[in-house]
């Protein structure tokens, strides 16, 4: 599959998760917006029917004890002093119509005092009331007692509106029954939450709350005004709040937490799939074209060794020693070369495993690096460069692998050819040192040198430090990277040092053996 596909797909599906997980976020919120609207617009109603249902407690209660005293009092005073008897009056009534009789009733009249209030009366012909008259008696007395009972209540209205709102609010609210009021209106209105509720009258003051009121500053209260016709400066108010809310609302929508979860992990792991894709494309590539080049590289060493193998089957080079010495010299050159081509390939399968297989023993580091100097002094000198060693470590032993470790030198000394600068004389400087119980090792070299941005990424696999125009630079960024992972699983470490146009240099500490 091209990269470009791998780019597109990976796009369009990365939007889509998002979209997904936009639209997911969305409706939630929505969702809470919708709850806490719902949750608001149901409580406001409760309060709203608990102020209405207090105002109607307190005028049964005007009524029940303002009507009569108030009935009582429309007497005339002179009358009420002298006429303090209770009379009672009983007369039996009759109305009939010439044919049949249609009801009969008994008038029973039972006062204090001599009432204002008229009586029914009965229109009488010959001993009988007749119909007419007395229905239209008895229109006429309701009417007027009609009448007298509206003048009473509205003067216990009048009462009310100028002498109400002037009396203590714990008289004029029963707070146990408040708090009945409240349970009703939430249940009717499916509230069914724990809440906490306080009376505050007209000056602020906390008349009530009820006995497990806690309150937060975070948590969000609902206002009533419990008597809205009373004037604005005596309006006194209950205030309300559900310690529970917060708990109510994200329950409404909890059930939708864990399909945005799943979706973010299948984001999360969509994004890593397309990175492990292109990483292992990438090392495919890489793969590929490091089996090209070494098919390639194979060819030149095994054709040369081929051409020498038979120039020795020549009868006449076993009669010329010398011609003998040049031919065996070529082929020790090309195993060598073979050599280092196939300890290349080990390195690249290396980073498959876990671990390298290692055969440990203890080596001689200065002998060890004094002959990799050696053997890679003739192609410094092919550019027209040297090297320099001081090996001054007195406890030079360490317990490692020796092949891998001489690739490890090996790696740093070639790094520091390829990148050398073109137009300068290539000095390399190789040092060794003890230090704190270790053992100590720089390759120093006076190269283009390493930006700072790039020293953190030089020991990453297939990373490799741009050179500009330079394209004679051969490698697949594994060097480095196969340095630093036989020296952490030598329990050692390393560190660069560099500066662009001055050089780079390599420091190395590995543990020194215990004897």
């Amino acid at each position: 599959m091209k990269k470009s596909t791998i780019w597109i797909l990976g796009v369009v599906m990365g939007f889509a998760f998002l979209g997904l997980l936009y639209l997911q976020v969305s409706y939630i919120e929505e969702m809470v917006k919708m709850r806490n609207a719902e949750f608001d617009d149901a409580v406001k109603r409760s309060l709203h029917q608990v102020s209405r249902t207090v105002e109607l407690a307190e005028t049964k209660r005007w009524l029940d004890n303002d009507v009569m005293q108030n009935e009582l009092r429309r007497v005339d005073p002179s009358e009420s002093q002298t006429n303090n008897i209770i009379q009672q009056q009983s007369q039996g009534y009759t109305i009939t119509t010439p044919d049949v009789s249609i009801s009969a009733f008994e008038l029973k009249t039972i006062t204090k005092r001599p009432s204002t209030a008229p009586k029914a009366m009965i229109s009488q012909q010959h001993g009988r009331a007749t119909i007419p008259e007395t229905a239209r008696s008895l229109a006429e007395a309701v009417k007027k007692r009609y009448m007298y009972q509206r003048a009473l209540l509205d003067e216990v209205v009048r009462d009310m509106l100028y002498r109400a709102s002037d009396r203590p609010l714990n008289e004029r609210v029963n707070f146990k029954n408040l708090d009945g009021y409240l349970r009703a209106e939430f249940i009717n209105n499916n509230v069914a939450l724990t809440y906490h509720f306080s009376v505050i009258d007209n000056l602020g003051r906390e008349v009530y709350k009820c006995s497990d009121y806690e309150a937060k500053g975070s948590e969000m209260s609902y206002s009533q005004v419990l008597f809205p016709n009373d004037p604005p400066s005596k309006m006194s108010m209950v205030k309300v709040h559900f310690p529970e809310r917060r708990d109510y609302i994200f329950n409404t929508v909890s059930f939708m937490i864990p399909s945005m979860v799943f979706t973010f992990v299948l984001l999360i792991t969509f994004i890593f799939t397309i990175y492990i894709v292109f990483r292992q494309k990438k090392l495919t590539e890489m793969k590929n074209d490091f089996v090209n080049n070494m098919t390639h590289e194979f060819k030149t060493p095994i054709s040369t060794i081929s051409l020498a193998a038979q120039m020795l089957k020549d009868p006449a080079v076993g009669k010329s020693p010398q011609m003998f010495q040049h031919i065996s010299g070529v082929i020790n050159d090309e195993t060598k070369r073979l050599r280092f081509q196939v300890e290349k390939v080990l390195q690249m399968s290396m980073f498959d495993k876990q671990k390298a297989t290692m055969k440990m023993k203890e080596i001689d580091a200065n002998e060890l690096i004094a002959g990799v100097i050696n053997t890679f002094t003739l192609k410094v000198e092919s550019y027209n460069g040297k090297i320099t060693s001081d090996l001054e470590a007195e406890n030079p032993f360490i317990f490692v692998d020796e092949m891998h470790f001489t690739n490890v030198i090996f790696n740093l000394m070639d790094n520091a050819v390829k990148y050398k600068k073109p137009d300068d004389e290539l000095v390399l400087k190789v040092r060794t040192w003890n230090e704190s119980g270790k053992l100590l090792i720089s390759i120093q070299d006076n190269g283009i040198g390493i930006k700072k941005e790039n020293l953190k990424k030089i020991f990453d696999k297939f990373y490799r430090v741009h050179t500009g125009n330079r394209h004679d630079v051969k490698g697949f960024g594994l060097g480095l990277a196969y340095v630093k992972k036989i020296i952490q699983d030598l329990k050692g470490t390393i560190r660069v040092e560099s500066d662009v146009n001055v050089g780079t240099k390599f420091i190395i500490a590995l543990p020194l053996l215990k004897h």
